[in-house]
């Protein structure tokens, strides 16, 4: 058996949903992921985006999963 030491991003991007991580809570956007810890735990990650404007948020959403895609522990 393999363990890993590295927290890692768990996403399914559907390519035909342009706002795959993405809800509209009340006018504002929020991004929901999840990551997997060394311990075999998960979290889910939810986030307010901040934003009102669809556009905005995709571009949020993207800086933001590109950017957990590179962490480890």
């Amino acid at each position: 058996m393999t363990t890993s030491n590295t927290t890692r991003l768990s996403v399914r991007i559907d390519d035909a949903n342009p706002l795959h991580h993405l809800w509209n809570n009340n006018g504002t956007w929020w991004v929901h992921f999840t990551i997997h810890d060394p311990d075999h735990t998960a979290r889910r990650i939810r986030r307010s985006l901040g934003t009102k404007n669809q556009v905005e948020a995709r571009r949020l959403r993207d800086r933001i999963l590109s950017r957990k895609g590179g962490l480890s522990s």
